[in-house]
């Protein structure tokens, strides 16, 4: 059984790219995913307040939560045993670096990897103003399912942090390489600008530093970067 959520939302196009992707590698599939988009919301759990989980198609589940409460809520609420995996994603945007603190999509499989369970977040990295091809995702996590034996089994507290680059269509046809890197410790440029009503954060994401072979500079070269994040 594979459990998907994500942190952009029920309706996030990502979601049913990782839905299609998934329903060729396990013939059981189950979606749990935020009523709302919470994107950056890193690991928030909600304790103040009563949380719904509520059926809306075979299978796929919406919760008045974040990321983190969907794979809680499913697993206290479904009954749904021991998952071959947890997939989060895939994510409108990456999930590189030190984006992995404040990540809901990372949080989702953070909190599966808590549990003892196989996880994985996926993330499509897209430069702003481009549009993103779920097709050309959808089939990128294929082959990331389809080759992840071959990256070794995960240790106690790990999961895997997935993060696809955004090729030229001409480019995309073939799925690029996927290549074992570290998370870049880099951290994010700090840039604020000036607005009426206070600050308003204008870093770029593409100009951000990175490290030679690390995921960043693994991604932004056009590869698909997988990374062992760790719980603690």
């Amino acid at each position: 059984m594979l459990l998907l959520t994500n942190d952009d939302g029920f309706g996030a196009d990502g979601i049913r790219a990782l839905e299609r992707a998934a329903s060729r590698w396990r013939s059981n599939v189950i979606t749990v995913a935020p009523a709302e988009p919470h994107s950056g919301c890193g690991h928030r759990v909600t304790v103040d307040r009563p949380l719904v989980i509520e059926q809306v198609e075979e299978n796929r589940y919406r919760v008045n939560g974040t990321p983190a409460d969907c794979v809680r809520m499913a697993f206290a609420t479904l009954d749904l045993g021991q998952p071959d995996w947890v997939l989060s994603g895939i994510n409108a945007g990456g999930n590189l670096g030190v984006d992995i603190h404040h990540s809901g999509t990372v949080a989702a499989a953070r909190e599966a990897a808590l549990h003892g369970w196989p996880a994985m977040a996926l993330s499509q990295y897209h430069r702003r103003g481009q549009p993103i091809d779920w097709d050309v995702a959808a089939s990128w996590a294929e082959a990331v399912f389809a080759a992840i034996d071959d990256f070794g089994p995960l240790k106690d507290g790990e999961f895997f942090n997935v993060n696809f680059p955004h090729l030229e269509h001409s480019q995309a046809d073939a799925p690029p390489a996927i290549v074992r890197c570290d998370i870049d410790p880099s951290p994010l440029p700090v840039q604020f600008v000036k607005e009426d009503h206070g600050w308003m954060y204008r870093g770029k994401y593409q100009d951000r530093p990175r490290r030679p072979d690390g995921d960043v500079d693994v991604c932004f070269g056009g590869q698909i970067a997988l990374s062992r994040a760790h719980v603690v």
